[in-house]
């Protein structure tokens, strides 16, 4: 086989790049290449060279929730985040690259005077990681003021998809099948500036006080099962800042584990099935990960 550096020459492009630069969690060893397309024409002319050469290759965001191995990942890292991330907003719709932050986009709504899109204002993925994950809080999901997204095949086609087409359900979309997400538009409504600040400024207080924002981590660890909370459960097994290695459930919020320093990967996935395993024989419930573990 070919060089990633002679394959990937005329691309932007990082070499054995530490993936604990690029996550939330602050976690994983090396990718053999990261790239960093600029355009929807570059990341198709991209994804088209690696699957001419038949080079493993995944996706990513603004790496808010995944955890990567310690050794790293043996292919390429394609990263959609600042590259791509310009929005606008014209009349009560959103319009925004699969690159921007989430929470960018609800500020620019909350100043355009458009309510909806508070849930939002905390997630701290960006819009491509949150429509594929059909990311919520505090009552509110993406699918609720999804509308259309231009969604781009593995072989470079593109199409559109509407609310139906994505399958949208509890922290799952259609993305997590196949497509890479190019672009999205989300319907908002018009409201009162000072009551949409109002409501934003309550559900960050809400955040801030109850979410460990001050440590690394990958965000809520478990989806949460029906008819119960997660972190409830975890603290009611005796859990709440159980350690192993570098990572910890949080003492702020049990439904979190935080990175308190030198975690590796292992830590993490140590702790989660210990979590598993002691919260299933308390309660019989099935903890199921939310973060996406990546080796």
């Amino acid at each position: 086989m070919k060089s990633l550096l002679y394959v990937l020459q005329s691309f932007n492009v990082l070499y054995d790049e530490p993936l604990h630069r690029h996550t939330s969690f602050k976690i994983g060893g090396p990718a053999d290449a990261l790239a960093l397309p600029e355009s929807r024409d570059e990341l198709r002319e991209l994804l088209c060279v690696l699957k001419n050469e038949d080079i493993r290759h995944m996706i990513m965001g603004n790496g808010s929730n995944l955890l990567f191995s310690d050794e790293g990942y043996r292919g390429v890292i394609v990263k959609i985040n600042r590259n791509m991330s310009k929005f606008s907003v014209s009349d009560d719709t959103v319009y925004t690259e699969a690159g921007a932050l989430l929470s960018a986009v609800a500020s620019e709504a909350m100043k355009s005077r458009l309510t909806g899109m508070e849930f939002a204002s905390g997630i701290p993925g960006a819009v491509g990681g949150a429509v594929f994950m059909n990311a919520g809080a505090y009552g509110g999901e993406i699918k609720d003021v999804f509308i259309k997204a231009e969604i781009m095949s593995e072989s470079g086609d593109i199409s559109e998809f509407d609310n139906n087409r994505m399958e949208f359900g509890y922290r799952h979309s259609i993305l997590q099948q196949s497509g890479i997400l190019l672009s999205a538009a989300f319907k908002l409504r018009a409201g009162d500036y000072e009551a949409i600040k109002e409501k934003t400024n309550e559900l960050t207080e809400a955040r801030r006080s109850k979410q460990p924002l001050d440590m690394p981590s990958a965000g809520s660890t478990f989806t949460r099962p029906a008819g119960y909370f997660t972190g409830k459960l975890i603290m009611d097994s005796g859990l709440r800042g159980y350690s192993i290695g570098g990572a910890q459930v949080s003492e702020k919020h049990c439904g979190f584990i935080v990175n308190k320093g030198g975690a590796t990967c292992d830590d993490v996935q140590k702790l989660i099935a210990h979590i598993q395993a002691v919260v299933f024989h308390a309660f019989g419930v099935e903890l199921v990960p939310e973060i996406r573990i990546i080796k």
